[in-house]
C-alpha cells in the first residue's frame, strides 16, 4: 500500500539509496520504489541481491538474472512465464516492504 508521503524520484537519485554508508535500501520494481532495508541481509551492501539496491528492476527479477545490465523496466521482449514471475515477486514486494515512491523518467 502506498503511503500518503510517497516520492517521486528520478533514476539518478533513486541510486543514492543503496544501503551504503547508512542509507536505506530501495529497489523499484514496475516504477514502484520499495524500502527493501528490513531486507538488508539481501538487498544491503554484501548481501546477494544488492546489485538490485538504488535501481530498477523489473526486467531482472522477470528474467531471473543477477546482471547489472538487466537493471531496467523494460519487459516488452519477456515472455508470459517471465511475466508472471515478475508478477510474483511484485506480490512478494507489497506484502513485505512498505512502498515509499514511484520512479519517473
Amino acid at each position: 500500500m502506498v503511503s500518503t508521503d510517497t516520492h517521486s524520484f528520478s533514476f539518478e537519485e533513486l541510486q543514492k539509496y543503496n544501503g551504503e554508508e547508512g542509507r536505506p535500501v530501495y529497489v523499484s520494481v514496475q516504477r514502484t520504489v520499495y524500502d527493501m532495508s528490513s531486507g538488508a541481509t539481501f538487498y544491503g551492501p554484501g548481501g546477494p541481491y544488492h546489485i538490485f539496491a538504488g535501481h530498477e528492476c523489473s526486467r531482472a527479477l522477470a528474467k531471473m538474472k543477477i546482471d547489472e545490465s538487466e537493471l531496467n523496466d523494460n519487459i516488452e521482449d519477456c515472455s508470459e512465464k517471465e511475466r508472471q514471475t515478475l508478477q510474483d515477486w511484485v506480490r512478494k514486494f507489497v506484502s513485505k516492504y512498505p512502498i515509499v515512491g514511484v520512479l519517473r523518467d
